[in-house]
Formats: structure tokens, C-alpha cells, sequence
């Protein structure tokens, strides 16, 4: 037995002198390459450069050079190739026409050593360097900063960093880079002030605006001025130089790196004329560039925890005062749990960054881009748009910067072109002020409705009875405590007063009546098109008494009048509800005017309300036809030499078009010996069973508005 296990033990021990022996030869090969490797070579003829070293005819220097940025431009640096040349550039002090060749190729493979970027801001200060080389420097940060491995460092030196704002040439990109990296603590009075001086003197330049509307997220105390919520983006574009290369490296090494949206488009030629085309609209994923979870700051209560950590929703609720925002808002878009956070919270400065980075992303990258090979990206797009769709639905709200692309994009859309996506997104539009309404809203839509196809129509009849809902909606949610102000967004201090909130949503409904009756003109009363008009004014009828807004809206008469002179029995039934909806929200609104004196009943609302009620009833239950009519009246010659027998009840419910079958039918089964003789269902029994025989086909609208009007007004 001893035997045995003597002999196995040696064989385990010759097995393991074997396996380190390959491992030894296998390190040693490894070694020997790298000796052999002409990057490698390279980069240790750069670490080894002494302060000093010529440039100007160094064949050596060019030599090595072009061999790093044949590298770069192939597969990316390594993190110490990044460190070794940003610090041989910075040491050697290589001049104004290689630096920036030196960083035009800092085309990362992965991440971005924290360290380097740091010792690298030490030098520009401690260094004679060119504004234009500073500046340089700073859009390689803005580019690369997704990708840098820790933000610490740059945080601790947030003082410094602010001290270049006082360059106006640097001054829009230092706020771009110091808004990446405010948090809380960054956000004091002295700093306030010297922003709030640049204002004074540069004017109210965009980019300072930003970067003090996210200091007022943090301390509105401290931020009295007033910014709209409506200004432009701030940032200018920084990544050109690194665009085309960056977008090859992450194709490459996607697996090893997050994708920077925006990024994956090539530069195109300037020559071109500019194409409102979309490109490659990707989403960040939600990643963490650190090789390990940083266990002490997850049992910390000082220190941050990285959105890319949480992976639960328990575990964002034990840390939800305690999360750090990943430096790509976009990747927010694309985890369920990092919605919980956006929704739970309501973090506004979240929200702001967000849309700033959306909307740079929309502008940029869907609206502005030149032409190009857009059929294998257009899946991209459309997958980013339902995504950026599923997200307002999932926080029932739209974003502020998808409602400024929507209304840039509307005044250049075909009505075509992601027709489903931009219908979708046009929904959850919050309400618009009743002043700029037309302006940005509805001219662009009524030029596209008058030029398209009657299946556009109905689309956008659609998706503007879910805009209204929506507005609706968030009125009753969101309405203040004193019933004066309604907060126009949940996560946005923004408030409209109610007078204005009722001004915007009429002018809304009356845009739809006017599309809606030209419409039915236009396209000679389709009945899909009155479907979907039906659907809208179903919404409105119950405007008051179902979401508690004070106004009370009657379709237009070339709306009304072609649902009552339908051939389809459908569309009469669901005009007849609509009516009994009026009806009871009109009585109820009178109840509460003398409670309360919620508000004021316009007359001419009351008047249009009532003619309807009585031609409804004279031409559907007395056959009188348009006998008392100020809206709608015929000729009488005309009547005539149209040579049809009893014109006054040829809309009747026994006569009329879309209700003859059911007549025919119940005089069959009520009489089925005898000829045909319509009018003899006239009489007082018969009339109630057939009525009776109509409301058990499924006609509860009729049934309604004969319970609710007809018998009221005979009793």
C-alpha cells in the first residue's frame, strides 16, 4: 500500500516539474518576443527620453514614432503605452507640431490609466505650453474621459482644473470637463461667483450656463439666476480628431470595452452638402472600467458606490444616497435597475445629464449627420429610438431633450422615415406652452397630415389622442396642492399655471377638430378615419369628470354630422355615447358651479351641445331631418329633384343606411308571412321591441343616450 502511494506521489511530482517546465519555456518564449516586438522597442525608446531630446531630424524619434501610431490606429495603446508617451510628450516638451501628433494617436485599447491624465494636467500648469496645446490636451480628455479607470484623482484636483475657466479660449471646455466631474461637494460660493462674473462679461454663453444650472441641481441656494429650460446645447463637439480611429478600435476590441456613443461615426467630407440622415446611434453599456469591484466602498458609508455595481433592486435600495453616476448617462438607458434609480429618486441632476447627453446624441447623430451608407444602419437607429421609447413609457414621462429633437426633426421629416418610432416618441410630448404650440407643433404635423396618405391620418389621429392623455393625466397627478399651478414634469421644477395648462389642451383639440373635419372632406369620410377621430373625441367628452380639468370641448360640426350620417352603424353608436358623456359631464359641471364655482360654462358651449342633442333626436327618432338645424339645412328644391320619397325620415333609425339590415331582419322575424312594410314598426309596441332588439345587438351608446336624453326630456 505504501508502495503504492509512494509511486503515485512521484509520479505526481515528475507531472508537476513537467508543467513548470512548459510554463518556464513558455514565459521565456513569451519574453523573447516581446524583446523582438518593434512596439515594444518603441515605447521603451519613448519611456527612456531624456528632457531635451531633439526632434527636429531624429530619425530615430520618427522612426519609433510611426511605429507607436501604427499601433494606435490598429489595435489601440495598452495603458502603459498611454503613459509612457503622454509623459515622453509632456517632458521632452516636444513643440507645438508634434504634440499634437503625439495625441491625435492616444487611441486607447481599453482604458485610460487615471494617473497619467492627472500627472499630465500637473504638467500643463508647471510648463510654458501653448493655449492651443492646453486646449489640445483638453478635448483628448473629453474624448477619452469613459474610458479613464477612476475619476478620484480628477476629482481631487476639481480646483485646479476650475482655475483654467479664466481662459476664454479654454473656458467652453473646461465647463464641458468640470460638468463631467461636479458632484456636491465641488459646488461652492466662490466658484458660483466667478461663473456668475463670466457671465457678465462673456454674455450668457451656453456652456457656463450648464455648468451653473447643474451647480443650481445641487445648490439652488447658491445659483439665483434664472435659466431656461428651453437653451441650446453648450458643449461644442470635441472628438473629431479621435472619431474614425476610436470607432475602428471599439469594433475591434468590443469586448474589452465599453462603446462611446457618438463615436462611430467616420468623419465625413466636408465637401458634401449637409443631409438630415441619420448614423450609428448606439447605446454605452453600463459598465464599471475597473478590474474589481472596490469591496471597501460597498461597506462604506462615506464612500460612493457605482451604478455599474448594483445589480439588484435590493441593492440599490440599501445604496440609493450613496450611488455614483456612470460617467456615460446614455448607459442608464440600457439597465432596468438604473431606470429604478431615475424613477425612485428623482434625481434632477441625473435627469439633467442625461438629457444633455441624449440630446447632444439626437442632434449630432440622427438629425444633423451628412449622407452616408444608411441601410445597415438603419436597424441601429430604429433599435435606439424603441429604446429611448420604452424608457418614457417606463417612466411615464417624456425626456425635455427628446421633446426639443422631435420639434427640430418634425419641420424636416417625410412622415415616412421611422414613421412607428416617431409616432411613439411624439406621444409622450409634455404639454407645450400655448404661446409656442403652434409654432413647434402643430404647423409641422398639419403640413404632413394635408400631404399624406389616409393611413398617416389615422397614425397621427392616434398618437395625438395619447399626447392628450398623457397632458391629461399628468394634470391630475401632478396638480398642486392649491389647484393653481401644475408641474409640467415630475423631476423638472417647471410649473404652468392652470389657465395656461386649459389654453394648451384646447388649443390641441381644436387643432384635431380642424384636421379632423377637413379630413373626412379630404378622403370622402373614410370610416377608418372616423374611427380614429371617434377615438379622440371619446377622450374629450370625459375631460372633466374623468381627469378633473374644468373644460368642457364640442366637436366641430364637420365632425359631428358625418358620424351621425354614417353608413356604419358603428360609428352612430359611438357618436351616441360620446353625446351621454357630454351630457353627463355638463350636468355634473353645473352641480359643482353651484357648489363650489369651479368655473364658467361658455353658452355657446351650451347651445352647440343642444342643437346636436335635438337634430340626434329629430333624425333618429322623430325622422324630422334637419327641421330645426342651424349648423347643417337643405334646400328644399334640392330635395326635390333628388326625386327620394320622404326625405324627412330617410335617416331614421328604421330607414337609415347603416341600420336598414337590422330593420329588414326584425320585420322578418316579427312578421315573417307578410310583405315587407318598414313603416310599420312606427307603431308604439313594435318600436319599443325593435329598440330593445337593437340595444341587445351590442348598441349600448344608443341605449345610453336614449336613457340619459330622450326619456328625461319626455318624462
Amino acid at each position: 500500500m505504501e508502495e503504492s502511494n509512494n509511486s503515485s506521489l512521484s509520479d505526481e511530482s515528475v507531472s508537476n516539474r513537467s508543467l513548470n517546465r512548459s510554463q518556464r519555456i513558455f514565459e521565456r518564449e513569451r519574453r523573447k518576443n516581446e524583446v523582438d516586438d518593434p512596439f515594444v522597442l518603441a515605447v521603451l525608446y519613448f519611456s527612456d527620453a531624456e528632457a531635451g531630446t531633439p526632434v527636429m531630424g531624429n530619425d530615430d524619434l520618427e522612426r519609433n514614432l510611426a511605429v507607436v501610431e501604427r499601433a494606435a490606429y490598429t489595435q489601440g495603446l495598452p495603458p502603459d503605452a498611454i503613459t509612457v508617451m503622454l509623459a515622453f510628450a509632456m517632458r521632452v516638451r516636444v513643440g507645438t507640431n508634434l504634440f499634437p501628433r503625439v495625441l491625435k494617436f492616444l487611441i486607447p485599447g481599453t482604458v485610460v490609466p487615471q494617473e497619467a491624465v492627472v500627472r499630465a494636467a500637473a504638467w500643463l500648469c508647471s510648463t510654458n505650453i501653448p493655449t492651443n496645446t492646453q486646449l489640445f490636451f483638453i478635448k483628448w480628455v473629453l474624448t477619452v474621459f469613459d474610458m479613464i479607470d477612476a475619476k478620484d484623482q480628477l476629482r481631487a484636483i476639481y480646483g485646479f482644473i476650475f482655475s483654467f475657466v479664466t481662459d476664454e479660449k479654454l473656458c467652453p471646455f473646461v465647463c464641458h470637463l468640470l460638468y463631467l466631474l461636479t458632484t456636491k461637494q465641488n459646488v461652492r460660493v466662490f466658484r458660483v461667483r466667478k461663473l456668475l462674473d463670466l457671465v457678465t462679461k462673456l454674455g450668457r454663453k451656453p456652456f457656463l450656463l450648464h455648468l451653473l444650472c447643474l451647480y443650481k441641481v445641487f445648490s439652488p441656494e447658491l445659483v439665483t439666476l434664472s435659466v431656461s429650460s428651453r437653451m441650446r446645447y453648450g458643449f461644442k463637439k470635441h472628438n473629431e480628431p479621435w472619431k474614425s480611429a476610436l470607432a475602428f478600435v471599439q469594433k475591434k476590441n468590443s469586448a474589452l470595452m465599453a462603446p462611446i456613443s457618438g463615436l462611430t461615426l467616420r468623419i465625413k467630407d466636408q465637401s458634401k452638402p449637409r443631409k438630415r440622415k441619420h448614423r450609428h446611434l448606439e447605446l454605452p453599456t453600463l459598465t464599471c472600467v475597473l478590474t474589481k469591484e472596490p469591496q471597501t466602498e460597498l461597506t462604506s458609508i462615506q464612500k460612493l458606490v457605482p451604478l455599474a455595481h448594483i445589480h439588484s433592486f435590493a441593492e440599490l435600495l440599501e445604496n440609493m444616497h450613496r450611488i455614483e453616476l456612470p460617467a456615460q448617462m446614455g448607459s442608464m438607458l440600457s439597465s432596468s435597475v438604473t431606470l429604478h434609480y431615475l424613477d425612485c429618486l428623482q434625481d434632477e441632476s441625473a435627469f439633467l445629464r442625461l438629457n444633455f447627453w441624449l440630446g447632444c446624441t439626437l442632434q449630432e447623430d440622427f438629425l444633423f449627420c451628412r449622407d452616408g451608407d444608411t441601410s445597415q444602419n438603419s436597424d441601429e437607429a430604429a433599435q435606439f429610438l424603441q429604446r429611448l421609447m420604452s424608457t418614457q413609457q417606463f417612466l411615464q414621462e417624456g425626456l425635455s431633450s427628446c421633446e426639443r429633437f422631435l420639434f427640430k426633426f418634425l419641420t424636416v421629416w417625410d412622415g415616412a422615415f421611422m414613421r412607428s418610432e416617431i409616432f411613439s416618441l411624439l406621444s409622450y410630448i409634455p404639454v407645450v406652452p400655448s404661446d409656442r404650440i403652434g409654432e413647434l407643433l402643430l404647423e409641422p404635423l398639419k403640413k404632413l397630415y394635408f400631404t399624406s396618405s389616409v393611413f398617416f391620418k389615422c397614425g397621427l389621429l392616434e398618437v395625438l389622442n395619447s399626447m392628450l392623455r398623457n397632458w391629461l393625466l399628468r394634470h391630475s397627478v401632478y396638480t398642486l396642492d392649491d389647484d393653481l399651478d401644475i408641474s409640467i414634469s415630475s423631476h423638472v421644477s417647471v410649473y404652468m399655471t392652470l389657465s395656461g395648462y386649459k389654453d394648451s389642451v384646447l388649443q390641441l383639440v381644436q387643432f384635431v377638430g380642424h384636421l379632423a373635419a377637413v379630413g373626412l372632406q379630404l378622403e370622402s369620410c373614410n370610416l377608418l378615419l372616423l374611427h380614429f377621430i371617434l377615438d379622440f373625441y371619446e377622450t374629450v367628452c370625459d375631460i372633466f369628470l374623468k381627469f378633473g380639468l374644468p373644460l368642457l370641448i364640442i366637436p366641430p360640426p364637420g365632425v359631428f354630422y358625418p358620424a351621425l350620417l354614417a353608413a356604419d352603424p358603428v360609428s352612430v353608436d359611438r357618436l351616441a355615447y360620446i353625446m351621454h358623456r357630454y351630457k353627463v359631464n355638463l350636468e355634473f359641471a353645473k352641480s359643482q358651479i353651484k357648489i363650489t364655482q369651479a368655473f364658467h360654462i361658455n353658452s355657446q358651449t351650451l347651445s352647440e351641445f343642444n342643437h346636436y342633442v335635438v337634430d340626434m333626436v329629430n333624425l333618429l327618432w322623430n325622422g324630422k331631418m334637419f327641421q330645426s338645424s342651424v349648423h347643417l339645412q337643405l334646400n328644399e328644391d334640392l330635395l326635390q329633384r333628388s326625386q327620394v320619397p320622404d326625405c324627412s325620415s330617410s335617416f331614421h333609425l328604421i330607414h337609415h343606411p347603416a341600420f336598414l339590415g337590422y330593420a329588414i331582419d326584425f320585420h322578418r322575424k316579427c312578421w315573417p308571412d307578410k310583405d315587407i312594410d318598414l313603416n310599420a314598426i312606427k307603431q308604439v309596441r313594435p318600436w319599443r321591441w325593435y329598440m330593445e332588439y337593437l340595444f341587445s345587438q351590442g348598441y349600448t351608446g344608443l341605449q345610453l343616450f336614449s336613457l340619459t336624453v330622450i326619456r328625461r326630456e319626455s318624462s
